[in-house]
């Protein structure tokens, strides 16, 4: 058998199996309950489900159009004219995606060239960097710092030079919880608004915002508006994350070139999942209660931690909630959860591996897209810390 070591030169030395996957593979091997990796426990909407069978049954089991299922990017339209006073041409400016991740992928790949810096907020989901990198991009790096994880635009003024490209926003953020407000998204105007520097904004969360607080959609912005490239996910909204369908809203030059890179990522995605979407949000409003949904699952995991040693930094949105363990161990955040996965049978997710240099916080995540029993089956090992 030949040696391949020799002939293939990494695009991605440094990155190995993912953290997500190597917790949720210890939390199997240790029985553990699974608060790490973030999907629910739960079941999609009935009637969503019933909708996929009747679509496969109605014979829309082919190839979709590359641009998505125009229904469902029309039903998109109306929705996000609706939440954010922001019209989308469906015809050619809303894409439809193999998941959000993917979407991700492709914005970076249709317009981040060789020596393009990109600016990310760290902590930041494990995609973003790889993505930029296999691109040639440059990731720079700007921390939001706990326990308040606030936007410095002071650091990001000083960051940006002619080699920026883009700056990466997530809101509601992976995994902090943390929101933008009105206030972040005028400073983000004022540092774009007279350069050729494009926004991409991660808003899969976008429906669990809490305390009476409002998701700020960067399509609600109307300067932000034209140079913006918004990504949502249904996965998350309906609790369908296997079924990987997302979507893309960006002005019309913009999602030109997007779908040109697209077509050559996925060409085509779900079509029986699309012609079910369509269908079931023209007769269903779950995802305007949605942030009620989570915010009764975030208050009984706060409530019920704080029986325990951990210190929990309330989150404003999405469903994970960061937690202080330093009152219990003074391990690194990955060898704690390790432990704590062996011993107690808890599987939460270490926060360094979110930063490029992975410094040492004492915070880890938590996940609460899941059932009450789960979550009171963790908080039972977890009382007896």
């Amino acid at each position: 058998m030949p040696h391949y070591s020799s002939l293939i030169l990494s695009k991605l030395p440094n990155v190995g199996v993912s953290i997500f996957s190597k917790m949720t593979r210890l939390a199997f091997d240790n029985k553990a309950v699974n608060l790490a990796q973030g999907f629910p426990d739960f079941h999609p909407p009935a009637q969503l489900m019933d909708l996929f069978g009747k679509a496969m049954a109605d014979g829309f089991n082919q190839y979709a159009p590359s641009d998505g299922w125009m229904p469902l990017r029309e039903i998109i339209a109306e929705r996000v004219q609706e939440a954010y006073q922001a019209y989308y041409n469906p015809l050619n400016e809303i894409t439809i995606t193999s998941g959000a991740t993917q979407a991700l992928y492709s914005a970076f790949a249709t317009f981040i060239q060789e020596g393009d810096e990109v600016i990310l907020f760290e902590p930041a989901y494990d995609s973003y960097a790889p993505a930029i990198k296999l691109q040639g991009g440059i990731p720079v790096y700007v921390p939001l710092k706990p326990p308040s994880f606030e936007y410095d635009w002071e650091w990001v003024k000083r960051s940006i030079n002619k080699k920026t490209k883009m700056i990466v926003v997530n809101s509601p953020h992976n995994p902090t919880g943390k929101i933008l407000t009105d206030a972040d998204l005028s400073a983000l105007d004022r540092l774009t608004h007279n350069n050729d520097i494009l926004i991409l904004s991660d808003e899969v969360y976008e429906h669990m915002v809490f305390d009476g607080k409002q998701h700020k959609s960067v399509a609600s912005h109307p300067q932000l508006r034209n140079r913006a490239l918004v990504i949502s996910s249904f996965g998350k909204t309906y609790h369908t994350t296997g079924w990987k369908v997302g979507y893309l809203c960006a002005p019309a030059e913009l999602t030109t070139e997007f779908r040109k890179v697209h077509q050559f990522t996925v060409f085509s995605v779900n079509t029986p999942a699309q012609v079910a979407y369509s269908n079931f949000m023209k007769v269903d409003q779950s995802a305007l209660h949605l942030s009620d949904f989570y915010q009764q699952k975030r208050d009984f995991l706060l409530d019920g931690l704080r029986s325990t040693p951990f210190q929990v930094l309330k989150p404003e949105g999405a469903y994970f909630l960061l937690a202080d363990y330093s009152t219990i161990s003074q391990l690194d955040d990955i060898s704690f959860t390790e432990w704590l996965c062996k011993e107690f049978g808890v599987a939460l997710v270490p926060l360094s591996p979110f930063y490029h240099m992975n410094p040492d916080l004492k915070l880890v995540r938590f996940c609460f897209a899941k059932k009450e029993e789960t979550l009171q089956a963790a908080l039972n090992r977890l009382s007896k810390l």
